[in-house]
Formats: C-alpha cells, sequence, structure tokens
C-alpha cells in the first residue's frame, strides 16, 4: 500500500478487488475485470451488518496507506534521530516495498485457504504489532526488521479487504463499497500528509518520529475488536496452493538486486556487492524456470508466465513499472524541503497538499475521461505528469519562473487520472477468468517497482548531493532525481500508446469465447 493502495473509484477498486481474492471457482461473471466473483456471492442473503463490517475493514485498509505517507514525511527526523545512513533511509521505504511486492499474492491464497476474517485480524494484528516494533527501534537496522514485518503482516491483511467486500455485499451494492474504499484511501492520503508532519513537529507526550508508527496502535485495536466482532467468515470454493518455491526464488531476487543498488554507493562497490548484483539475473532466470515448471504440473504458479502473452499485457506491465519508480520522489522531495530548506515536518506536509489534492480531483473525474478516451486517457496523465514535474524540476533549479506548487498541482492531475485506471486498462483484453491474477500480478509490479525506483533514483540524489549540505546542493539533487522520474514516466506515456484499445480488446474477447466454444 503503498503508492500501490492509492485507488479511488469503482473503476480501478473493482480491478484492484479481483487481484486480492485470487479464487479459482467453476462460475464466473463475464466481465473484463470482476472475474472471481463466487456464485453464492451473486445470490447470498445480504449480512445485516455489512455496512458495520465495511467500516471495520476500511479502518484496517486506512492504516497501511496512512503509514507509508507519514512515513516519508518523518525520514528525516528518523536518519538525524538514528544517525541512519542515507542507505538505510532507503530501506526502511524500500524494504517495505519489496516485502509486500513478494507476499501480496501469497496473502490473498491464505485468506482463500484458511478464511478472509481470519487472516484480516490476523494481520491487523501482526501490523499493530510490527508498529509498535517501528516506534520503539532502538537504531535504523532495527527499524528496518520492523517495516519488513510491516510489509509482511499487511499483505496478509489487505487482501482480505476487498475480497470480503464482494462476499458481504450484494451486487447492487458494489459500487457504493467500492467508491467508498477508493474514498478511504483519497483520506489516507491527505491525513497521512498533515498528520505525519503534525505528529513530529508537534512531538506528543515527548514522542518525534516514534508517534507517526505508535499512531496505528489505537486504530489498529479498534479494527482488530471489530473484525472479531462484526466481520463475517469466508473462504474461496477452490483456493489455490500457495507457491512457496516462488515465493522463495523472487525474494531472492530482489534481495540481489536492492540490497547491492542502495549499498553500493556508499561502500565503494566492494566485490561481494558486484557479484551480488551479477547473480540477479541468473536468480530471475530460475524463478522463470520454477514458475513455469510449475504451471506445467498444474500447480499455481505465482506468477502466471503465459499472461505475457496476452495482448497488451506485456507492455502494460512495463508501463505499470515506469509508473511507480515514481515512489522515490516521496522521498527525495522530503529530504530536499526538511534537508534543504529546513522546513518543518508539518510545513513540508502541507508542501505537497497541492499534489494530493491535484490526484484527488482527477481521480473523482478519471472513469469518465477513461470513457471518453479510452486508454489514451493513461497518455495524457503521463503527459500531464511529465509536465507538471518538469516544471517543478525546473522551478527548484531556478531555470524558468514557475512556482513550484503549479508543477505538483499538474503532476498530481496527471497521476488522478492515470491510477484510477490503470490495471482496468492494463487487463481489459485479458479473458475474464484470468482477470483476477493479471491484476495481481500489475499490484506486485507497482510495489517491485517502487522499492526499485527508491534504491535507484535515491542512489542518483544521494550521489548528486555528496557531501554538501546547503540549499543549492538540495535543490540540485533533487532536480537531477526528479528528472530521473520525469524520463521514466515519458518512458510509461510512450508504452501507453502501444496499449491495445476497446475495439482490439473486445475483438480478442470474442475470438477468445468463439475458440472456446
Amino acid at each position: 500500500m503503498t503508492p500501490l493502495e492509492k485507488t479511488s473509484q469503482d473503476g480501478f477498486a473493482d480491478a484492484h478487488a479481483t487481484a486480492h481474492a485470487n479464487t479459482h471457482v467453476d462460475t464466473h461473471v463475464d466481465t473484463p475485470v470482476a472475474a472471481h466473483i463466487d456464485m453464492h456471492v451473486a445470490t447470498h442473503v445480504a449480512d445485516p451488518r455489512r455496512w458495520i463490517a465495511l467500516a471495520v475493514l476500511l479502518t484496517g485498509a486506512f492504516l497501511p496507506i496512512l503509514d507509508f505517507n507519514v512515513v516519508n514525511l518523518a525520514l528525516p527526523a528518523i536518519g538525524r534521530s538514528l544517525d541512519a545512513t542515507p542507505g538505510e533511509i532507503e530501506f526502511i521505504i524500500s524494504a517495505y516495498a519489496a516485502t509486500y511486492a513478494v507476499f501480496l499474492i501469497t496473502g490473498g491464497r491464505l485468506g482463500d485457504l484458511f478464511g478472509r476474517k481470519r487472516m484480516f485480524v490476523t494481520g491487523v494484528a501482526g501490523f499493530t504489532l510490527a508498529s509498535v516494533l517501528c516506534g520503539l527501534a532502538p537504531s535504523a537496522r532495527a527499524l528496518i526488521a520492523a517495516r519488513i514485518l510491516q510489509g509482511l503482516t499487511a499483505t496478509i491483511m489487505a487482501p482480505q479487504v476487498l475480497a470480503s467486500i464482494r462476499v458481504l455485499f450484494p451486487p447492487a451494492e458494489h459500487t457504493r463499497a467500492f467508491a467508498l474504499y477508493g474514498a478511504t484511501f483519497g483520506l489516507a492520503n491527505i491525513c497521512g500528509q498533515v498528520l505525519g508532519g503534525a505528529l513530529v513537529s508537534l512531538r506528543p507526550w515527548g514522542l518525534s518520529w516514534q508517534a507517526i508508527f505508535l499512531v496505528n496502535v489505537p486504530i489498529g485495536l479498534v479494527a482488530f475488536a471489530g473484525g472479531l466482532a462484526f466481520l463475517r467468515d469466508s473462504r474461496a470454493d477452490h483456493a489455490q496452493r500457495l507457491d512457496v518455491g516462488g515465493v522463495a526464488l523472487l525474494s531472492c531476487t530482489l534481495g540481489l538486486l536492492v540490497y547491492p543498488l542502495v549499498e553500493g554507493r556508499e561502500t565503494g562497490w566492494p566485490a561481494w556487492l558486484v557479484a551480488m548484483l551479477v547473480a540477479a539475473p541468473g536468480a530471475f532466470a530460475l524463478f522463470v524456470r520454477f514458475e513455469r515448471r510449475l504451471a506445467a504440473r498444474g500447480g499455481s504458479p505465482l506468477v502466471d508466465l503465459a499472461l505475457f502473452g496476452e495482448p497488451g499485457f506485456a507492455v502494460g506491465v512495463a508501463m505499470a513499472f515506469a509508473l511507480y519508480t515514481l515512489s522515490s520522489f516521496y522521498l527525495t522531495f522530503s529530504v530536499y524541503l526538511q534537508g534543504g530548506l529546513h522546513l518543518t515536518p508539518l510545513d513540508a506536509g502541507l508542501a505537497t497538499l497541492p499534489y494530493a489534492v491535484g490526484y484527488f480531483i482527477a481521480s473523482l473525474a478519471s472513469a469518465k475521461v477513461m470513457d471518453r478516451l479510452g486508454t489514451r486517457a493513461l497518455t495524457l496523465g503521463f503527459a500531464l505528469q511529465v509536465v507538471g514535474f518538469g516544471l517543478a524540476a525546473l522551478a527548484v533549479s531556478h531555470l524558468v519562473a514557475v512556482h513550484l506548487q503549479i508543477g505538483l498541482a499538474l503532476a498530481g492531475l496527471g497521476f488522478g487520472t492515470v491510477m484510477p485506471s490503470v490495471i482496468k486498462a492494463i487487463v481489459g483484453g485479458i479473458a475474464p477468468k484470468h482477470a483476477g491474477l493479471a491484476s495481481g500480478i500489475v499490484i506486485s509490479t507497482f510495489q517491485i517497482a517502487s522499492a526499485l525506483g527508491v534504491a535507484v533514483v535515491g542512489t542518483v540524489f544521494y550521489s548528486e548531493l555528496g557531501e554538501s549540505r546547503d540549499a543549492a546542493a538540495f535543490g540540485h539533487a533533487f532536480s537531477v532525481a526528479l528528472a530521473c522520474n520525469v524520463g521514466l514516466l515519458a518512458v510509461g506515456g510512450a508504452l501507453s500508446l502501444c496499449l491495445p484499445g476497446p475495439r482490439a480488446n473486445i475483438t480478442d474477447a470474442a475470438r477468445a469465447r468463439a475458440g472456446h466454444r
């Protein structure tokens, strides 16, 4: 959750739901996105306590998003308090994202196997405990370990939210329930910007950055108690088996890739770090080979590689990757504002509001823009981000007489145009029975991109900063890092032009159905 979960409105929320359901059932709803609804969901008697249960589920969903935003604002304070190196600061973000990416699909399958209520309350309890450990961390390494635990428990909790909503509510109420789900994330984003800065600046009970983690405790306790009292348990009729080997190999691949990218600059690239980086492609090749063999034996691979042969899917995943490397912006902007301009955490949080408000406004209109423009709406969104962040970089470098906030607002409008519909656009041409798994792959890609974006662009930022600590040096480093983001967003925009349009998706789906008959 991470930026992954910055969703709004029913289009993306509905797609996001299928990613977390991860169930194989014998009856399907023949729609491009809603692929895994059990038939009994459409015919069951609605739970009279379903709206109370929804409030509980949304409280749990609120936690990871709030946590992501407040952590970014607190990174400079954490660095000073724990004497953390730039690499350790990067790991506080990237370790969480990498863990989330690897275990997300497995978390959904655990709910299918052992019950969604059980996994939700387990995940909430674990996330709350991990938040306590984060708040009490005596060192940067202890904090990183606690953040990994947070990421792991979030993957147990988050998938159950959408899967449970689909079981609790009759189809006629899905749109309203998913709209409230999307609104929860918009609220969490804005609250995170303001609350995170306020907690670090105001130092309640003498706490500084620790408060941003400990604030999760009362919220988690409410969600835990509410889950036990009001949630109805459910599980999939035909749940997929766990792919332990795939999880292990993907974890190894990301570790071999992310760790050297973060630590290499500070340690002078010793031979063992170079060896890790060189070994990463080999580990990935082993992962691909393992997944293919598992699928050939009739197993349930973590990633169904056959999906990459579907029209536009491989291009779409690459586009999603380019989009979510933007996660590094939250790190570099926070460090620039607080380290270079010496803003308080509260003022830094308020400085990001134009971006958050732009995102929120655009997300409200995203569905209509998507209906009118199709996949070209994504191209428009990428273009707005390129222009907005480009202006922001030039403004910080004093190369143009444009206010930084104007660029951020434009970028927010662009992100809000893309984000709510990106999964729906990518999986629109996928056969309905595979749409849920395809969505899960895209969402995991978001988190992998987040981890690598922080590792690579964060390294560029700190390399450009060097030993200088004046405002000009911070401004230069931020401008260069943001230019990297702009380049990646331009690539994403170019890739969006290669996505099949609605007519192509309809034709492909019709051909698939004809072939099936």
